[in-house]
């Protein structure tokens, strides 16, 4: 029968440092000093990703392409919304008398991609899902009660002007949102509406 090695805890061990003449710099020293003085070197490893600090709502965020508009439950959980700080353009919203799967009145994203996904048919959804900036690429058009989230929070970033929504209300209408009034009805969509790009991220 092979005989096993027993189990050993390590409770204690002892580390030799050498202090230099000079310390190499001043984080250096603290860490040296601390030890010398009986203090404990511990280490921790974590799967966690920092937390971002956005800024106030209605101010750029420097590095996340846009406005900040606050924050939105999403299926993914809470995420801050990023509105882009300007138009992209107007643009129709695509395929007038066609129904497409892009019923979604709170999640943009998922009608974007279903949107951007019929061979260029639609330009409002292509516009906003070909925008970037500040190194982001994961724009796209906003769901109707997103642009309803950005009149009630970022209004002034706006124009006092009509903007399409991805929500599609029928085979001939889309859902719009109207920046100056501040109400939603729709449009045909053989339109040309403002489009604004949005993206967001888990916080």
């Amino acid at each position: 029968m092979e005989q096993q090695s027993p189990l050993v805890a390590i409770t204690n061990f002892n580390v030799t440092l050498v202090m230099p003449d000079q310390a190499v710099n001043p984080a250096a020293d603290a860490l040296f000093g601390a030890l010398l003085n009986g203090g404990e070197l511990k280490f921790s490893a974590s799967n966690e990703r920092p937390k971002l600090t956005p800024p106030a709502i209605g101010e750029y965020w420097p590095g996340q392409g846009g406005i900040y508009a606050g924050i939105r439950q999403y299926a993914e959980g809470l995420c801050h919304v990023i509105f882009a700080a300007r138009d992209a353009g107007k643009h129709a919203y695509g395929e007038h008398g066609t129904e497409v799967e892009a019923t979604s009145r709170t999640d943009g994203h998922q009608n974007t991609l279903v949107l951007a996904g019929r061979n260029g048919s639609h330009p409002a959804a292509g516009a906003a899902f070909g925008f970037t900036c500040d190194g982001h690429s994961d724009f796209y058009l906003p769901a109707i009660a997103e642009l309803s989230h950005a009149w009630a929070n970022i209004p002034e970033h706006f124009e006092p002007d009509w903007y399409w929504s991805s929500s599609q209300r029928s085979a001939t209408n889309a859902f719009t949102m109207h920046f100056g009034a501040g109400y939603q009805d729709y449009y045909g969509k053989d339109y040309e509406l403002r489009v604004r790009p949005v993206r967001r991220f888990i916080q």
